[in-house]
């Protein structure tokens, strides 16, 4: 059997068991389907790909089929997904018959949806119309589309000739094949290689070996007219692109204004005014002249990603002409594959100079992510009544790796069973999964600017986790302890839990069809109508969500559907819900909901959970020890300065000038300092220790002030207590108690005077003179309002 066949078997097994185990109802194809997309997105083949699936007319030459789809976030680009998944016992045979009934059918429906208005004839919960509404009127999509991939998904074996491209409504159809054996190297070695023959493309393409010459590599500088490169990129895409560290960032920079203007006024000017393209490869071929490629095998465009799709587009939007354009380009043939990833790498950051690239752009061997890794591999689950089995969460932070580790445990079915169950695959996290669970629970602003929240997870895995890569992974590695993997996991069971109340069309409730935005926006929205208090290790330790919770979500999700649907600025809902202006409206609405029905899964203020992180320091010196005295040395004024400051001077966001008041308010008052306090405070402290550490001078000064304050304070409840003629006897813990039982069915008290008196009354709190007093002003009140003592 070869290797084909082997994993061709592995594949139609892993197609039958997503089956059975997934709840959107999806058929084997579908289930085909949404693992070949997955594929296709991380090789970089296509972006923010969605399975839907859509049928009609069948039997008629109208017939049209469509199992997929994807926009890219230009609008530049629409990838069509057409399957055919035969699941024989052995590689089934695709003919040319098959290929061309495929072709018909996609082509059928992108031409109904764009000529005929076809989301006229679509159920609006559909999950196809809001893609046939966005082909039909979306205007933007009009202005911008110059590409259309049509991809033929096929679990089969295709040898015949790929169709020809066609134009149609003033857009033109690119066509490809993607068989078994396309989708074996991609599964296997995570991308194709691009072989090129320029003789084939009629392309006179000079080079000249540079006089370097070493064991790592062999270097050459080209000239490549822009005509050909703008026929590669229109043939290959962003597979040219693959080993570059970002993606194409359409004409908004300064750079990118720069070249459309050359290419479009100056084209003879622009080999002088481009700093050129960095490549590698596998392997070049030169003429027998020596001076000119005839063949280059994998190349990879690794730096001038902009100029390459800049040339394309501004050629096709703008009907410039590319014809006098040359560009340099310097390739590296790297001769050592095993080291080529940390070479590509190097290559990416140090070329690259034209747009700032974090480094955490670079994300192959991020350290944080390895780290995460690493704990994710020794962490056990808590054993629990409900969970008598300790399990894992298995990070793959390499594709492939769970299969990898699952084949060494053996191809027995007893010892795969074994590995199932410590290593369950609904415990699988993949990168751009705990990038999509840790942005949708919080916001993250930098400065004013909101650079995380939930309209980011909507946008999709590959733009949302460029987001987590830069703007949401701890800074130091110190903070990837087993606190943020517990913390994460919770957020995890979160999501997914949020994710299945959400419902399908398959399951007994289906509350519409915009899960993939409804979700992230709730967990984003209960994370801000509870103040960040969730107790994510209560969801840790239980591994689910308490039924009160799950229902408290649920309700909400009802809610945020409605008013997304509601309130968006046309019906491109999932468009609408991409954009902050989205998100803050849902944030500033007053939804219908009650806190106390979920409080037991608050953090309680006085009894907070105790987290301990491996191996650090418990003796007092640990970090969080160190914050926490950090906060508490800046005295409550100077923290309303700090919030007062931050607003005049624009470097606090309003959310982080809250933040200084509620903490100056928790200190003063001293009330507990949560996690939240914790990191919003540290958050604030770093951004005036960098822009006026001046204002810290002032602590020592302001501290004997409130000290003074606080005094006075004190000595004025003091003489009103005693003044009232209340005595300490007055007011007993049976008679808290009856009025606490009283008021629970009444009502007439206010939420946290009523709940103080709970906490004394369940020994939470202490019974104080300064709370037998206020107790008094509340058993006056209640007297009032009918209380019978």
């Amino acid at each position: 059997m070869t290797d084909i066949e082997k994993y061709y078997l592995q594949l139609c097994q892993e197609v039958t068991s997503r089956q059975l185990a997934n709840e959107e109802g999806d058929t084997q194809e579908q289930t085909f389907t949404r693992l070949f997309l997955d594929l296709l997105s991380e090789a970089g083949e296509t972006e923010n790909t969605t399975v839907a699936y859509d049928e009609k007319d069948f039997g008629t030459k109208k017939t049209h089929k469509i199992n997929g789809y994807a926009i890219s976030d230009n609008y530049e680009t629409v990838d069509l997904f057409i399957t055919i998944y035969r699941p024989e016992e052995e590689i089934p045979v695709i003919y040319k018959k098959d290929i061309d009934q495929a072709v018909t059918r996609i082509t059928n429906f992108f031409r109904k949806a764009t000529y005929n208005n076809y989301e006229d004839d679509v159920a609006e919960s559909s999950p196809i119309f809001e893609f046939a509404h966005t082909l039909g009127s979306y205007q933007e999509l009009k202005d911008n589309l110059v590409r259309v991939n049509a991809f033929i998904l096929t679990n089969g074996e295709y040898k015949g000739e790929i169709p020809q491209s066609i134009s149609l409504n003033g857009n033109k159809i690119f066509y490809r094949i993607l068989d078994i054996n396309y989708l074996f190297q991609i599964s296997e070695a995570s991308h194709v290689p691009i072989e090129i023959d320029f003789d084939e493309e009629k392309a006179v393409v000079p080079c000249l070996p540079a006089s370097t010459d070493n064991e790592e590599y062999q270097a050459y500088v080209a000239i490549i007219p822009g005509t050909c490169l703008a026929n590669l990129y229109e043939r290959f895409g962003s597979r040219l692109l693959e080993q570059n560290v970002r993606s194409f960032l359409q004409f908004n920079g300064k750079i990118n204004k720069g070249i459309r203007e050359t290419i479009k006024t100056e084209p003879h000017m622009f080999f002088a005014y481009n700093n050129g393209l960095a490549a590698t490869a596998d392997h070049i071929e030169l003429d027998e002249s020596g001076h000119f490629i005839s063949r280059i095998n994998n190349l990879q465009i690794v730096n001038g990603g902009q100029t390459t799709a800049s040339i394309y587009y501004t050629q096709k939007k703008d009907k410039a002409d590319i014809s006098s354009i040359y560009v340099q380009m310097k390739i590296s043939v790297i001769k050592k594959q095993e080291q080529f990833n940390e070479i590509v790498s190097r290559i990416s950051r140090y070329a690259n100079t034209q747009n700032k690239v974090n480094d955490a752009d670079f994300t192959a061997n991020n350290q944080a992510l390895i780290e995460f890794e690493k704990l994710s591999r020794y962490i056990l689950t808590p054993l629990s009544s409900d969970s008598p089995l300790q399990t894992y969460w298995f990070f793959e932070r390499a594709r492939g790796q769970y299969k990898t580790l699952r084949q060494k445990e053996g191809f027995t079915k007893s010892r795969q069973d074994a590995f199932d169950k410590k290593y369950p695959k609904g415990q699988v996290l993949t990168k751009t999964d705990i990038a999509k669970y840790i942005n949708a629970y919080e916001e993250v602003y930098e400065g004013k600017k909101l650079v995380i929240g939930p309209h980011i997870v909507a946008r999709g895995n590959e733009k949302n986790y460029a987001r987590f890569i830069n703007n949401n992974l701890p800074e130091t590695l110190k903070k990837i302890n087993n606190v943020y993997f517990e913390d994460t996991i919770a957020k995890a069971i979160l999501f997914k839990t949020a994710d299945k109340r959400y419902g399908t069309k398959a399951s007994a409730v289906h509350i519409g069809e915009l899960k993939n935005v409804t979700v992230p926006y709730t967990i984003a929205l209960l994370t801000k109508i509870t103040d960040g208090e969730l107790d994510l290790y209560k969801i840790w330790k239980a591994q689910q969500l308490s039924p009160a919770l799950s229902d408290f979500i649920f309700d909400l999700m009802v809610q945020v559907n409605e008013f997304i649907i509601k309130n968006s600025v046309g019906s491109h809902y999932i468009e609408w819900a991409k954009k902050e202006e989205c998100w803050n409206m849902v944030k500033e609405h007053t939804f219908a909901y009650d806190l106390a029905q979920i409080k037991d899964d608050l953090i309680d203020s006085s009894n907070p959970p105790v987290r301990r992180v491996s191996g650090e320091d418990q003796s007092g010196n640990g970090t969080y020890e160190h914050e926490i005295g950090i906060i508490r040395s800046i005295p409550p004024s100077l923290w309303n300065k700090i919030a007062d400051w931050g607003q005049s001077s624009g470097f606090l966001a309003i959310h982080y000038q809250s933040a200084a008041r509620d903490t100056a308010h928790k200190l003063k008052y001293n009330h507990l300092i949560t996690e939240t306090d914790r990191k919003r405070a540290m958050a604030i402290y770093e951004i005036v220790c960098q822009n006026n550490i001046e204002l810290l001078d002032e602590a020592d000064e302001l501290a004997e002030r409130d000290r003074e304050a606080r005094e006075a304070l004190e000595a004025k409840k003091e003489k009103k207590r005693q003044e009232s003629g209340v005595q300490a006897d007055d007011i007993t813990l049976d008679l808290i108690k009856e009025m606490v039982d009283w008021d629970r069915r009444k009502r007439n008290l206010e939420d946290w005077k009523w709940k103080v008196m709970n906490d004394v009354v369940t020994g939470k709190k202490p019974l104080t003179d300064t709370y037998k007093y206020t107790f008094w002003l509340n058993l006056q009140f209640l007297r009032k309002k009918g209380f019978p003592k």
